[in-house]
C-alpha cells in the first residue's frame, strides 16, 4: 500500500519522530477515508471537510495540506502522479502568532529563589540521608524540576531534545552539550559554567539514591523513582516550577522557555544564524519569527516613552 510505503520511507530514510509518523498517517487515513482523488478538486472538497463540517482552525487544516503536499511530492518522484495537486490549491489564511515569552526580571527572579534548591548545601544533606528516605526523594525531585528549567532555558533546546539526553551528551571541558534534533541530526550547544556546576551537583545525588551508574549512555536526566525522564514529567515540572513562582502568567511550557531564550539572545545582538543553528531550525525563516517579537518590544517602549508617540504631533503640535 502506498500509504504503508511513504511512511516507513519517512520513518527509515527521513528519520521522523514516532510521534511525527503517527500524526501524518492519521492524516493519510483520513483523506483515504474521504474518498477523494489525488486532484485538486479532490484536495479543494478535502480542504472545505476539513474547515466547514469539521471546524477545524486555518493552522490544523494547513497541516493536512502540508502533509498531503509531502506525499505526492513522493508519488511524483516514484512516477505514480504526474505533477503535486496541493500546489494548485488557495490554502487559508492564518493570523501570524507571535512566539510568547517570559520576562527577563521574572526568569532571573527564579532562578534566584530557587538556588537553595541546587546548591552544595542542599547537596549535602540529601546525601546524609539513606537512598530510600523520602526527605531524601524530595529534595531530590526539586534539584531535579530546577534543572529541567535551567537545561531548556540556557540551551533552548526541545522537550523531546531534553529527554535524550544522555551523560555522553554532557562536555564540561568544552562547556557543549551534544543534542540528536529533528531529522536525526546532531549539533553542539554551548552553556554556561552555572549550567555544568548544576548538572555535577545533581549527577551526585543521583548516585546517591539509585547507585554510581558509569554508562555514558545512561539517561542524564532521571524521575524520583529512577526511571527515564518522560514527556508529561518534563512538562508538569515546568508548569509547578513556574507556576509557584511570581511573575510568570498565561502558559507554562517548555517550549515557552525555548521561545524566551531565543528572544533574550536576539534582543543581545546574537545574530540569527546563530540562534539558527543553537534551535537547529532547518530554515531561517523559523528562526526570523523572533524578529517580529523584538519589533513588537520596540514599539512597546516607543509608545511608552518616546516624546512624539500619540501626541498629535509633539508638544504643542510642534
Amino acid at each position: 500500500m502506498q500509504r504503508d510505503e511513504y511512511i516507513a520511507y519517512l520513518g527509515g530514510i527521513r528519520r521522523y519522530s514516532p510521534r511525527t509518523l503517527e500524526i501524518y498517517n492519521d492524516i493519510l487515513k483520513e483523506f483515504e477515508s474521504r474518498g477523494e482523488a489525488l486532484t485538486p478538486s479532490g484536495i479543494r472538497n478535502y480542504e472545505v471537510y476539513l474547515l466547514d463540517d469539521k471546524k477545524n482552525s486555518a493552522r490544523t487544516v494547513d497541516l493536512h495540506l502540508s502533509v498531503l503536499s509531502g506525499y505526492c511530492r513522493y508519488l511524483v518522484k516514484k512516477g505514480e502522479l504526474q505533477s503535486n495537486p496541493v500546489r494548485l490549491v488557495h490554502r487559508p489564511k492564518q493570523e501570524k502568532r507571535l512566539p510568547v515569552f517570559y520576562r527577563s526580571d521574572d526568569i532571573e527572579n527564579y532562578f534566584a529563589d530557587t538556588e537553595c534548591n541546587c546548591d552544595e548545601e542542599n547537596l549535602a544533606f540529601l546525601l546524609s540521608l539513606p537512598p530510600g528516605d523520602k526527605t531524601a526523594r524530595e529534595l531530590y525531585e526539586r534539584r531535579l524540576r530546577r534543572l529541567i528549567i535551567s537545561i531548556l532555558f540556557c540551551t533552548g533546546i526541545r522537550r523531546s531534545e531534553l529527554i535524550s539526553l544522555k551523560r555522553s551528551s554532557i562536555n564540561p571541558s568544552r562547556r557543549t552539550l551534544s543534542v540528536r534534533g529533528k531529522g536525526d541530526k546532531m549539533r553542539e550547544i554551548p552553556a554556561p559554567d552555572s549550567l555544568f556546576r548544576e548538572i555535577s551537583l545533581y549527577l551526585k545525588s543521583v548516585d546517591h539514591l539509585f547507585g554510581e551508574i558509569t554508562d555514558a549512555q545512561s539517561p542524564l536526566l532521571l524521575t524520583p523513582t529512577g526511571r527515564e525522564l518522560y514527556p508529561s514529567f518534563a512538562d508538569r515540572a515546568v508548569k509547578e516550577e513556574l507556576g509557584s513562582a511570581e511573575g510568570f502568567t498565561g502558559r507554562k511550557s517548555p517550549h515557552v522557555l525555548r521561545h524566551t531564550i531565543a528572544s533574550e539572545l536576539l534582543d543581545g545582538g546574537t545574530g540569527l544564524n546563530s540562534i539558527k543553528e543553537m534551535l537547529g531550525h532547518s530554515s531561517l525563516a523559523a528562526t526570523q519569527v523572533y524578529t517580529h517579537n523584538t519589533i513588537e518590544r520596540l514599539k512597546n517602549v516607543y509608545e511608552q516613552a518616546h516624546p512624539r508617540a500619540n501626541k498629535n504631533g509633539g508638544k504643542n503640535g510642534d
